[in-house]
């Protein structure tokens, strides 16, 4: 009873103390908001106050207005947004080296000065830095918040026991709105006794990373600002300059440190990036999942997520390929289909075969063998088709002037160039002309082209020696479908780039309302497009970026590296991915094509080896599908273990019901998401099996999994799913891999469980 009771003093003493904490940050955290409340009203007195400024009815008062509508709105925007938890760390520093200030107002030493450690072990708290998603100084300009991307924030990352720097303690802080709900607290110098004001400093907690990962997830991803650690902060901060290399295993926050690289890039050199970063993702799935971490972080507006699918205008992707048409379509090998098929669509059934012009009196004719001839002189060229058209006319001038006998009537050079030039004007003047130069030489379209390869005849002719009988028909009978694949769309691109297409005029500027009111239509019917007008048009017409981030860069096939690296013509990059994880079967080729999509840029390389998603029981049990898929590589290793083994489960009747009983388990089992991931093919029937369960359970095929993560997984038919495709097993191993806590495997006919209900493929 005495044991029980001193137990229980402890624990009140220890809620006593959390609670005078959690206090301590509250009252922090309130002081935030209400210097945040102070800078919303500066902004709505700026928009106010350019408003009148438009009201002049000059036009210098109105691009002063545009000017000052732009910053106050971004500003106004930022400070409006109260994100979950907008404060969510803290570090208490020793004394540092010196004590020179950077611009945030935080000393900017990063070493503790000689002494501030006394002989007896004991110290004293010189600075306290609270971590946020944006700065925020008070009204002496001394930080109460310190953004998250500055100098001053990342010894809260990088401090380690073994390295601590001036770092004593290390605070997450959790909240929800304004409201702080609990702190955790790592020591960075767990032998020194320190004092805060006088007061010893409390640890609170059992590890701030812990209390992160064992977070519920949701459907769409949290950022880790709270809880990245060092290896991915040494990445999040490396130097941009040339390509910046990154790989990692499962659950090791290789996307999030993408991620994070980008808020951290735009805040150290937004004007560098002012050209805007493109972040390619694999799967529409994983950039819903994402897209809403950067405006957490304090950026909007200067990145662009966009799934490889969507890279295209005008082009989504929303169907899939059989894996034999995808692996032709993604290979090197269509490059040289396309570039025929781009020049033999010129070549339709309808096209004329003879063009009649009258000049000088006389009727002139170009036969069927002439005009191959001038096509094939003007492809000779190495412009794009589209643009190749004035070449072709020319030709076709050239042929009709030789052909009308008039090139020796005149000796005076003048004479003979005044009479050629009449020629040329009055043959282009011709409708007949005109009419059969539109339908002899006619503005392709990828579109277009692509639909002409749906013609096995014919791509059969423009892939001969290229592509074996069995390539073209599934090629050509995958093109009729409504609706393009992933890999249509990279073709999509690279159609782009061998047609060109001619300059289109500009869209006229859309009449400003406010225009009206002033009455400024009048004084200035025409107006140029403001700073922020012209922006918005570039950032719409954008097509290359400062700086590109690759997510998932082992799935990219040749053609997609293509498409993607004309984006990054004169960018820097950063490249992320797992050669564990690829689905895309020639390894050796795609790389072939990264390294010509980067071009001769140095590589500066980061490995990143620990897992912080998977517990140990789900890691262990996905490193055999591994040791099948790729022998002697190593898995990254897990960081926490639950005690909770992996459960088998078999189909012995129904698969329906065997899938939807372990889904209602695993719903009642965790407080997030349950993924239930199925072989490609069965994605339709899966979304039946579950249908009525909630929103807490999705369904998705094999390959949309990447990069995903829930609370738990079901894992359908490992055999199918290695059997998909030649990558199949690296599949298998990304799917394995999803869970956070808790994952099931059930199996089908073909998986030939043991009497334990373990699949072939997962028994050792």
């Amino acid at each position: 009873m005495a044991a029980q009771a001193q137990q229980s003093a402890v624990g009140s003493v220890q809620d006593s103390v959390r609670d005078r904490e959690i206090s301590v940050e509250q009252e922090h955290l309130d002081k935030v908001y209400r210097r945040l409340e102070e800078k919303i009203h500066e902004a709505e007195f700026l928009m106010a106050d350019a408003a009148q400024r438009g009201q002049v009815g000059t036009p210098g008062a109105l691009a002063e207005r545009d000017a000052q509508v732009y910053r106050a709105g971004i500003h106004l925007n930022r400070l409006n947004n109260e994100f979950e938890d907008f404060l969510f760390g803290r570090i208490d520093l020793l004394q540092g080296k010196d004590g020179k200030k950077g611009p945030d107002g935080a000393y900017t030493a990063v070493e503790p000065a000689e002494g501030a450690v006394r002989d007896d072990n004991t110290a004293d708290i010189a600075e306290t830095l609270h971590i946020g998603r944006i700065g925020v100084l008070d009204e002496d300009y001394s930080p109460l918040v310190i953004d998250w991307r500055a100098p001053a924030a990342a010894p809260f990352y990088r401090s380690t026991p073994v390295d601590p720097g001036r770092v004593v303690r290390r605070r997450v802080i959790r909240s929800k709105g304004r409201k702080v709900l609990g702190v955790e607290d790592d020591l960075m110098r767990p032998e020194l006794t320190a004092s805060l004001d006088g007061e010893d400093l409390p640890a609170i907690g059992d590890g701030a990373l812990m209390a992160a990962l064992g977070q519920a997830r949701s459907h769409t991803m949290r950022d880790i600002v709270a809880s990245i650690q060092a290896e991915q902060d040494q990445v999040i901060r490396a130097p941009a300059a040339s390509v910046t290399y990154v790989e990692g295993g499962p659950g090791t926050g290789k996307t999030a440190v993408a991620l994070h690289r980008a808020a951290y890039l735009l805040y150290q050199d937004r004007r560098r990036y002012a050209g805007g970063i493109l972040i390619v993702s694999p799967t529409p799935l994983l950039v819903a999942y994402t897209e809403g971490v950067l405006p957490s972080l304090g950026e909007e507006g200067q990145v662009a997520i966009r799934a490889i699918g969507s890279l295209v205008d005008g082009a989504e992707a929303t169907l899939y390929d059989s894996p034999a048409a995808a692996r032709v379509k993604g290979s090197y090998r269509m490059l040289k289909v396309l570039r025929k098929a781009a020049r033999g669509a010129l070549e339709t059934e309808d096209a004329p075969k003879r063009l009649r012009v009258v000049a000088f009196g006389r009727r002139i004719e170009l036969e069927e063998r002439e005009l191959e001839r001038i096509r094939q002189n003007a492809l000779g060229g190495t412009a794009p088709v589209n643009l190749l058209r004035p070449r072709a006319r020319r030709l076709l001038l050239d042929a009709l002037w030789a052909r009308s006998g008039a090139a020796g009537r005149h000796a005076d050079p003048e004479l003979a160039a005044e009479l050629r030039s009449s020629f040329d004007e009055d043959i282009t003047s011709e409708d007949s002309f005109i009419e059969f130069l539109d339908a002899w030489w006619p503005e392709l379209t990828p579109r277009g082209v692509l639909a002409a390869m749906s013609d096995e005849r014919r791509l059969g002719r423009w892939a001969r020696r290229v592509l074996n009988p069995g390539e073209v028909r599934k090629v050509a009978r995958s093109l009729k479908r409504d609706g393009f694949s992933v890999h249509d769309i990279a073709l999509l691109d690279e159609l782009q780039a061998i047609l060109g297409a001619p300059a289109r005029p500009r869209k006229k500027r859309e009449a400003d309302p406010l225009d009206h009111l002033t009455g400024l239509e009048e004084l200035m019917p025409v107006r140029e497009e403001s700073q922020r007008e012209r922006a918005e048009r570039l950032a719409q017409e954008r097509t290359e970026y400062a700086h590109v981030i690759v997510d998932e860069a082992q799935d990219l096939t040749p053609m997609q590296w293509r498409m993607v690296g004309r984006r990054g013509r004169h960018a820097t990059w950063t490249v992320v991915g797992d050669p564990a994880q690829s689905s895309w079967s020639d390894p050796d080729e795609a790389a072939e094509a990264r390294d010509e999509a980067l071009g001769t840029r140095p590589r500066r390389r980061f490995n990143l080896t620990v897992n912080y998603r998977n517990p140990a029981e789900i890691a262990e049990l996905a490193s055999k599908v591994l040791a099948l898929a790729m022998p002697g590589s190593q898995s990254p290793s897990a960081v926490r273990s639950t005690g909770v083994e992996p459960r088998f489960a078999v189909a012995d009747g129904s698969l329906e019901h065997t899938v939807r009983a372990e889904a209602e388990r695993l719903l009642g089992q965790v407080d997030g998401t349950v993924g239930v991931v199925v072989p490609m093919q069965r994605r339709g029937e899966a979304r039946r099996w579950l249908d009525g369960l909630g929103d807490r359970v999705v369904a998705l095929g094999s390959l949309e999994a990447k990069g995903l993560e829930y609370d738990a997984t079901v894992v359908v038919s490992p055999a199918e799913i290695a059997d998909e495709s030649p990558a199949g097993l690296r599949v298998l191993y990304v799917a394995l891999t999803r869970a956070t806590q808790q994952l099931t495997v059930v199996s089908a006919d073909r998986d030939e469980p043991d009497e334990a209900g373990v699949p072939d493929l997962l028994r050792d």
